[in-house]
């Protein structure tokens, strides 16, 4: 008689808060389900408006957790739960948990901004934090660059936004900075011509802007020029290694010498 007793109170219980339980369940999972494809909605309808995929990543991940925390409290509804003093909990342990993660609110915070104000673009190259690379994705917390070598540095976007950003990218010129040295008995005119014949001839410089050639320092053992061409943020580096190796090759050829560093010794003989 007794085991009887406790079977109809099990069934009596299966009743009462199985069917909320599977429903609870149900209203988690398909909740879910719609959270992601709304989701892939609103980046598939922001893509077709051209609007930049800062915005559209960082507004696809706010409405999912938005989403995300309604279908949860649903879910507990379901299951008798009191959302409203359920919500006053989970406020209190919000201000708890955001004193502890003052970092990471204020990462949310800078990369809020960064959408904002919007100092640069995905696919901009950018130097910050001490770490130079192509911006490939900004998140709610971090900002992904890719350096030069392929390297995938992931960096807090409170520490990037803390210090000078520079954007290599976003007026779409660069100007190479380059320094020559010659000897002090090299003709400085010749030497001047021979650098202005080689980046003549080099298409990806920019004919617009003048290039400045120009004798800048009388150093220890060189007379030095500064060369400044202005060529597209994306021929930089070619510019820059071409020009290089070109002119070298160029001095070499027509007797001008590229002095290094050296001291002259003088012996004194002295009587005894």
């Amino acid at each position: 008689m007794g085991t009887e007793t406790y079977m109809d109170k099990i069934l009596e219980m299966v009743s009462l808060y199985g069917v909320n339980i599977i429903t609870a369940l149900a209203i988690f999972i398909v909740g879910r389900w719609v959270a992601k494809a709304l989701r892939n909605l609103i980046r598939k309808m922001m893509g077709e408006k051209g609007i930049d995929p800062i915005i559209i990543g960082f507004t696809c991940n706010m409405a999912y957790i938005a989403l995300l925390a309604f279908i949860i409290i649903a879910a507990l509804g379901q299951l008798g739960i009191q959302t409203t003093s359920f919500i006053a909990i989970l406020g209190a342990a919000g201000l708890a948990i955001g004193l502890a993660l003052q970092g990471s609110l204020s990462n949310f915070a800078a990369g809020f901004l960064m959408v904002i104000f919007r100092p640069f673009n995905v696919g901009d190259y950018i130097e910050g934090a001490g770490v130079a690379g192509s911006v490939e994705e900004i998140q709610l917390f971090t900002t992904t660059l890719l350096t030069p070598d392929n390297k995938t540095v992931i960096i807090p976007n409170a520490k990037l936004t803390s210090d000078n950003i520079i954007n290599w990218t976003v007026t779409g010129t660069r100007r190479v900075d380059m320094v020559f040295g010659i000897g002090y008995d090299d003709d400085i005119d010749k030497a001047r011509q021979i650098m202005e014949d080689i980046l003549a001839k080099d298409e990806r410089i920019l004919k617009d802007k003048a290039t400045q050639i120009a004798v800048v320092e009388l150093a220890d053992s060189s007379v030095n020029f500064v060369v400044r061409p202005w060529v597209n943020a994306g021929d930089y580096w070619g510019v820059y290694m071409d020009a290089m190796e070109n002119i070298k090759k160029a001095f070499d050829k027509q007797g001008i010498s590229i002095p290094y560093p050296q001291q002259d010794v003088h012996l004194h003989t002295v009587a005894e």
